[in-house]
């Protein structure tokens, strides 16, 4: 196929949540003529890829969306996630997202053009599209990471990552074994234990898990939403403020406000005696990390389902896989015939980033980030990266919903992109000195959270990099973060 001459105004990579509120920023902005590029064949990002049982949004609903467009319609306080699905359907008709949109393209490498001012992406398929800007927005939980265990390769029976659920595979009757205990396996495993003859899950480490407040929205409320959206908006107000102080003050501003953290670690502690009356089990079930190293989870009946006489929990390390079972480090082996992988995402390695970027001068932005620590200015920008955008960078995440950081995000590529506009510029790019600036006092506000007082050495936390630097979260509180990004400095970026 020839390359692309046209040059779009930008390229967005990734059509779930974050992509999609980067296209209604760039067009408030006064950019259309965009493309959304996604691997997968629907818009959604993890709400579409993730569809396995028990799937539903770990904190209140009401704190999960767009400040500017709440839904009023969620059934329950943790909605299901078919309705993420079904609100991302939404978000995307009623902004007109979906004709900037292309399906089934995974990008493969993104090069700046320094001779034409524009990127040029590139995709597996070997197809190429131009843009002004390029805006990375393909989520911090999208490479599916799989153990790296002996033998798992042999294994003759059915093999199921929680990525990638198979709903036409029959469980019942089956002996199954689930490996991991993160989040997603807190929501996956009360599901599917019933179904089944027999269930070990292997653990190595075990989880905070606080009580889940969970219940069914009455019709009145919902309807009170919809009539008064105020209503609403407290109700968001609320939750977040709940999130921030077990999230914000109790993990990342550990050292001022300890007392947050202790709390938050004495309700899952009270939560897991409650639910757990065997001491050898609850033992096992008891985290030997700081509260807050790991993204805790909320559930009523995860714990209980470990106290059922045909569910096991299995601490022992695993050693080897075979054709039809699994040893660990003790020599006991367990037969099975079906193996669920909820081992989680691979940020780190493969994600940061997601496929290859080539900036001015030919540096690759992974092997800026290994080589120079991983960084990035306001959590969005990169020097040597003209006219792009990371939506998923070091630093970005802001308190604990997703929507925090996509809009606060949005709201600094608004401000960024005015002064673009109102110069007449092409092209902007952070300076040295400001990116030196924020990574400085990012590093030493991570002083002051549990990464670094607390003990997260056995966590084995996404929240570290490669280099056990934490790395990912901004240490500082969501005010702050939206603060900043309505009033940076504009002199922080050079504009041509």
């Amino acid at each position: 196929m020839p390359k692309a001459h046209k040059i779009h105004d930008a390229i967005i990579i990734g059509a779930g949540f974050g992509g999609m509120g980067a296209a209604i920023q760039l067009r408030r902005s006064g950019y259309d003529d965009l493309v959304i590029i996604d691997r997968e064949n629907d818009l959604g990002g993890t709400w579409h890829v993730n569809h396995y049982p028990g799937l539903a949004v770990d904190i209140p609903s009401s704190t999960y969306s767009y400040s500017f467009e709440p839904n009023p319609d969620w059934s329950r306080l943790f909605a299901p996630g078919a309705e993420l699905k079904k609100y991302a359907e939404h978000v995307a008709d009623k902004y007109d997202l979906r004709r900037h949109m292309r399906f089934g393209e995974a990008v493969k490498r993104a090069v700046w053009q320094e001779s034409d001012q524009c990127w040029e992406v590139t995709t597996q398929s070997g197809q190429t599209v131009r843009g002004a800007f390029i805006l990375t927005a393909t989520g911090f939980l999208s490479q599916p990471k799989l153990p790296d265990i002996p033998g798992i390769d042999t294994f003759a029976g059915k093999v199921i990552h929680t990525a990638d659920w198979d709903h036409d595979y029959d469980l019942a009757g089956k002996r199954a074994a689930v490996i991991g205990t993160g989040a997603t396996a807190v929501q996956l495993i009360p599901t599917i234990a019933d179904q089944l003859a027999e269930l070990t899950v292997y653990q190595r480490t075990a989880i905070w898990v606080s009580p889940k407040a969970d219940f069914a929205v009455p019709g009145a409320a919902r309807s009170l939403f919809a009539k008064l959206p105020l209503s609403q908006r407290l109700v968001r107000f609320t939750g977040s403020a709940v999130l921030e102080v077990m999230m914000v003050a109790g993990v990342l501003h550990y050292r001022k406000v300890p007392a947050a953290n202790l709390m938050g670690a004495n309700l899952c502690r009270a939560h897991l005696k409650n639910q757990i009356k065997d001491p050898t089990l609850r033992r096992k079930l008891t985290p030997n990390y700081s509260f807050g190293c790991k993204r805790p989870t909320f559930s009523n009946d995860y714990y209980p389902t470990f106290t059922k006489d045909h569910v096991h929990l299995e601490t022992d390390p695993i050693t080897r896989i075979d054709e039809t079972g699994i040893v660990t480090e003790s020599g006991h082996r367990t037969e099975i015939d079906t193996l669920i992988l909820a081992t989680g995402f691979d940020l780190w390695e493969t994600n940061f980033p997601a496929f290859e970027v080539i900036g001015k001068q030919g540096r690759s932005l992974g092997e800026f980030w290994r080589n120079n620590r991983f960084q990035a200015y306001e959590g969005i920008t990169v020097p040597g990266f003209p006219n792009l955008l990371s939506l998923n960078s070091p630093y970005s995440y802001s308190g604990l919903s997703y929507f925090t950081t996509i809009e606060s995000q949005m709201k600094h590529m608004g401000r960024l992109l005015g002064e673009v506009r109102r110069r007449k510029a092409k092209t902007f790019e952070v300076t040295d000195q400001a990116n030196s600036d924020f990574l400085d006092r990012m590093t030493a506000k991570v002083g002051d959270s549990i990464f670094a007082l607390g003990d997260c050495s056995s966590a084995n936390s996404y929240y570290f990099n490669q280099h056990g630097e934490a790395t990912l979260l901004r240490p500082t509180t969501t005010l702050n973060a939206f603060r900043e990004a309505g009033s940076f400095d504009l002199d922080d970026y050079r504009y041509a």
